[in-house]
């Protein structure tokens, strides 16, 4: 028995793709289950996992069950080493930030939920949007600063958990227009470009609605990543 993702609508639910990265970005196996998260059935599709009662959970090849993007982080963090940046002050700070990520920038989130069936013409960020932008903007900055090497794009040298949480708020700046640095739109573009972004993009193409959740009020543009091949 191996590890089983809970996930939700791939499309949609920036939790699950932090979930999803943390298993495909490391080639970690595991049995991926879809929830109803947007059908209306995700409680009867996640009592495998009782308590659990959001998307992403895990169970790993015990049998023990994980819920939360933090938890199930530091558990295969536990079980498999490199998931976090060796050195000990650069681990410290992708906790920090990725911690800050998990628990913060309400703003951006509520006011952009992810979408990526494709992106948004003319959005215009509020001022509590922007702020967050800055925010995030200094913690990419200066963990490159710090941690960073020049020959990457990731935050820490090499991709680690801390991409694997800010890939969905790289894909919330690229597919609202947001405006960021040279730099940050740089780091957006690494994220667009991963083959499990990409994939992850795809299989959520790949699905019909009848109504699609988080409709803007807003000319379509298209996406601003490259597609599957």
């Amino acid at each position: 028995m191996g590890y089983r993702l809970f996930i939700g609508d791939q499309s949609f639910s920036s939790w699950s793709l932090r979930g999803w990265l943390m298993f495909e970005a490391f080639h970690l196996p595991a049995e991926v289950v879809e929830v109803g998260l947007y059908s209306g059935t995700m409680a009867e599709d996640l009592a495998p996992l009782a308590p659990a009662r959001l998307v992403p959970a895990m169970s790993t090849p015990e049998g023990a069950v994980v819920f939360d993007t933090l938890a199930m982080a530091e558990t295969l963090a536990e079980r498999h080493p490199g998931l976090w940046p060796d050195d000990p002050a650069a681990r410290a700070f992708a906790r920090s930030i990725t911690a800050e990520m998990h628990s913060g920038f309400t703003a951006l989130r509520s006011e952009c939920p992810m979408y990526l069936r494709h992106a948004w013409a003319g959005f215009t960020p509020s001022e509590a949007v922007t702020a967050d932008l800055a925010r995030i903007e200094l913690l990419w900055r200066t963990a490159r600063a710090r941690h960073g090497a020049p020959d990457s794009p990731w935050l820490f040298g090499r991709y680690s958990l801390a991409d694997a949480f800010y890939a969905p708020v790289a894909l919330r700046i690229a597919g609202y227009g947001l405006p960021v640095s040279d730099e940050a739109a740089a780091y957006v573009a690494a994220h667009l470009a991963h083959p499990a972004v990409i994939a992850w993009r795809a299989a959520g193409q790949a699905k019909s609605y009848e109504t699609l959740p988080y409709q803007q009020d807003l000319p379509e543009a298209p996406w601003p990543g490259p597609e599957e091949p």
